[in-house]
């Protein structure tokens, strides 16, 4: 393996600081967690590897050079008949919602369209109806 330039690592903790979540989308290690396992970066080393604290309880490090690949979750908040909803991952909410949308119709369909629709946009919070102000 070789060192990277000394802006590698700088970035990677730019992009992934302490406490980014993040979904596992590919590891080379035989002991790696299963695909889609997340997990929190503790920190990026001197090599640019993500130091990781997996939910599952592994510890394996992301090696990018190694060909390892995260994906960083991205958590959205959805009101939706009345309740609210913590979403750890953006594509998960959006996936939930899809075929929510997809499966119902009516007046339910729309609240779901609605939230869908605000997921794509990529809004923070996401409401089954228009908001009153």
């Amino acid at each position: 393996m070789k060192l990277p330039n000394k802006e590698t690592p700088e970035n990677l903790r730019k992009k992934y600081p302490a406490g980014t979540r993040v979904a596992l989308v590919q590891m080379a290690d035989p002991q790696a967690p299963p695909i889609g396992t997340k997990g929190t970066v503790l920190n990026v080393d001197d090599i640019g590897s993500l130091i990781m604290k997996w939910d599952n309880g592994s510890g394996l490090n992301v090696v990018f050079d190694g060909g390892d690949r995260v994906r960083k979750l991205t958590p959205v908040t959805v009101y939706c008949y009345g309740k609210e909803e913590q979403w750890e991952d953006r594509t998960e909410a959006e996936r939930f919602y899809l075929e929510a949308m997809t499966s119902c119709e009516g007046s339910e369909r729309d609240r779901y369209t609605n939230i869908y629709l605000a997921i794509k946009c990529g809004e923070k919070i996401c409401r089954d109806e228009e908001a009153v102000e």
